[in-house]
């Protein structure tokens, strides 16, 4: 439903009929387009890899606002008088993180503190759990966690509804922007039809569809280009480190 108004114009501008295919799963995603019945979709942020090596898939555009910003990052935030200046300080103190499922809350800052400073839970800090970002922002505001690694889209917003005053916590490190869903091609499309989908996704006028309904309440309001080698550096640095295979089993 969503997509309908951009189905009908992707069908005007590539003279092909346009069926939407709704999928169950990440693994059935990559399937299809790996098989030939998918040719244009978006994949999610830890999917997008497997795409690529396993579907053949080429991503080239991301949903962003008005202003070109996308996506969010990850920081490792303290308090003013802690002793923590730097990433390096948090070493023989302590750490809280969210959950051990959540990107930013866990698994992208236990990868960027191993690969770029050489630092492992329990063994170089102490690590500690709060549950959700907010607990996290809210322990080291009022100084019961010595540092945390947060979303700052949540840290913002408590600054926003003034849960937290902005300098009751400091930003010692930040990550490179993660990407949300990307979108593209199989690569097998004939290069004039790969342009002609790249076209309509970049010329596509948002004002009154249903995508402008739908996906203004995450305020997105266009497709902007990207590139998987830059936008996905971080994710694969992730994987990485987090022992995550591409083999296409």
């Amino acid at each position: 439903e969503a997509w309908s108004d951009f189905l009908t114009y992707l069908e005007e501008k590539t003279g092909k009929k346009v069926q939407f295919f709704p999928v169950q799963s990440n693994a059935a995603q990559i399937e299809a387009m790996r098989s030939g019945r998918l040719h244009i979709s978006g994949f999610n942020t830890g999917s997008n890899p497997l795409a690529v090596n396993c579907a053949g898939f080429r991503p080239f555009t991301i949903m962003a606002s008005e202003d070109g910003g996308f996506g969010y990052e990850m920081e490792i935030i303290t308090y003013p008088g802690s002793g923590i200046e730097k990433v390096e300080d948090i070493k023989g103190k302590q750490l809280a993180f969210t959950s051990p499922t959540s990107n930013s809350g866990f698994k992208a800052p236990s990868a960027i503190l191993k690969a770029d400073f050489g630092m492992v839970p329990e063994q170089d800090f102490e690590a500690v759990f709060s549950g959700k970002h907010d607990n996290s922002i809210l322990g080291v505001a009022n100084k019961d966690y010595m540092a945390a690694s947060i979303a700052n889209s949540v840290k913002d917003r408590m600054i926003k509804r003034d849960v937290i005053e902005p300098d009751q916590v400091i930003t010692i490190y930040k990550s490179q922007t993660f990407p949300t869903t990307g979108f593209g091609v199989v690569y097998n499309l004939k290069p004039e039809l790969q342009e002609q989908i790249k076209d309509a996704f970049f010329s596509f006028d948002w004002e009154g569809t249903s995508l402008q309904e739908e996906f203004s309440k995450s305020n997105e309001s266009q497709f902007i280009p990207m590139t998987y080698k830059e936008f996905w550096d971080v994710i694969r640095k992730i994987d990485a480190a987090n022992g995550v295979s591409y083999a296409c089993e």
